[in-house]
């Protein structure tokens, strides 16, 4: 914002934001739940004033927190020099991403790299990678997914994604896709045949409510698509760049293509496509696909950044302790179920469903979580995120849950029914 924007926005109270917005933008996200002006490393500011520990990150997005200054830094350089020139032309930070995420990935001779600007575009472009891999002269049509899978919102990455109530109002959807049961090897294995052209998975199903693959089951798709010449496919758009505390979730099996976004850009909206192998690379000729924006160099320059403050503050290991510590005193608050998940991403199960009222009572306490069902909250914070600020959460969550379980509780029936005591 200019100076001027800065101040009138600071002038203004969340009611009146709230009121504007409701006007002028379209209800797909509901009532948002606070109007935010402003950020600094875990923390975040709203327009009246109130301090929040963000346990979200932008749900995983911004792994190095708010208005990081390497971050800023590196989209202030960029943006000064060059900020966008289309894909007729290239430039180095477009280039020295892709290599970068090649070497990240120990990705073999011949792969390549096709920057978009989401998750939802990245999973479309590798959906139309399936689709090269069909055959229907042969039978080769069947694409695979799991049951609970998002994979994003356009009508590729759509078809791929299982929950009911995102599909059904826009169907018919692409055609050809099947979901399996969640986990099952034996399902999994069963399935894949000379008919399937690709399975996607997520190595972790975050907007299910962080459930795990089981031990082996990555190993297994592995093994079944290549005996049957498809393509296996990760969806590591949540799960990559350091989130559960290694670069990516699916780190020791080597998929045919990976798709990453969220953190990537530590904010900066870019998703990018990993093909592994000169096969899955050349699958997508000149002309097959494109973007307009996709590997500009100011969100190349953010990715960069991202991954190079990763690197140097050795924020991974301080993902794997900080996330074990998380998990660990999570487990043992009252009214906690279950705790799931790994590093940075983190899936709680309540022992009620009163998980919506827990997000509520957790705001009014001055923290940002989430919930991805009616007994399940998730935590993705920054990655930066300290055991310290993580105290200060577990130590506020028991009242938190205690204030959320009375919002929910049904309220008691008094007086009489129908003239009857």
């Amino acid at each position: 914002m200019h100076n001027t924007e800065a101040r009138h926005a600071a002038a203004q109270g969340s009611a009146e934001w709230l009121q504007r917005y409701d006007s002028s933008l379209m209800g797909v996200f509901g009532t948002p739940q606070r109007v935010l002006v402003s950020g600094s490393g875990c923390y975040v500011e709203d327009a009246d004033g109130k301090q929040y520990l963000d346990l979200l990150g932008g749900i995983a997005v911004n792994a190095l927190g708010h208005a990081h200054p390497e971050l800023v830094a590196a989209v202030q350089e960029q943006l000064s020099t060059l900020g966008h020139v289309s894909n007729f032309f290239t430039s180095p930070a477009q280039v020295l991403l892709a290599e970068r995420l090649l070497a990240l990935a120990g990705a073999p001779a011949g792969s390549k790299v096709f920057f978009a600007n989401s998750g939802t575009e990245a999973n479309e472009a590798a959906f139309k990678l399936a689709r090269r891999n069909t055959d229907p002269a042969t039978g080769r049509t069947r694409i695979l997914a799991l049951d609970g899978a998002f994979h994003g919102r356009t009508m590729g990455a759509l078809a791929l994604t299982a929950k009911p109530a995102y599909r059904e109002p826009f169907q018919p959807l692409p055609g050809g896709v099947e979901h399996l049961p969640f986990g099952d090897i034996a399902a999994l294995t069963n399935a894949v045949d000379e008919s399937v052209a690709a399975v996607f998975l997520e190595p972790i199903q975050g907007e299910a409510g962080v459930r795990m693959l089981p031990e082996g089951y990555l190993e297994a798709a592995r093994e079944a698509t290549r005996s049957a010449g498809a393509l296996l496919i990760f969806d590591e758009v949540q799960t990559g760049v350091g989130r559960t505390g290694t670069w990516f979730a699916s780190e020791g099996v080597l998929p045919d293509a990976m798709t990453l976004a969220k953190g990537l850009g530590g904010g900066i909206p870019v998703g990018a496509l990993l093909t592994f192998g000169e096969g899955p690379a050349n699958l997508l000729a000149a002309g097959m696909h494109g973007t307009t924006f996709g590997g500009n160099p100011v969100a190349a320059a953010a990715a960069l950044a991202t991954l190079s403050v990763l690197e140097s503050r050795d924020l991974l290991a301080n993902v794997r302790a900080t996330g074990e510590f998380l998990s660990r005193r999570l487990a043992a608050v009252d009214g906690v179920a279950e705790v799931r998940g790994s590093g940075f991403l983190i899936g709680i199960d309540l022992d009620g469903p009163f998980a919506p009222a827990t997000v509520a009572a957790a705001l009014e306490a001055g923290f940002i979580i989430n919930s991805t069902g009616p007994a399940t909250l998730r935590l993705a914070p920054p990655l930066i995120l300290t055991a310290e600020q993580a105290g200060t959460f577990l130590d506020a969550l028991p009242g938190i849950l205690h204030a959320a379980r009375a919002a929910a509780a049904p309220t008691p029936i008094t007086g009489t029914t129908e003239g009857k005591p």
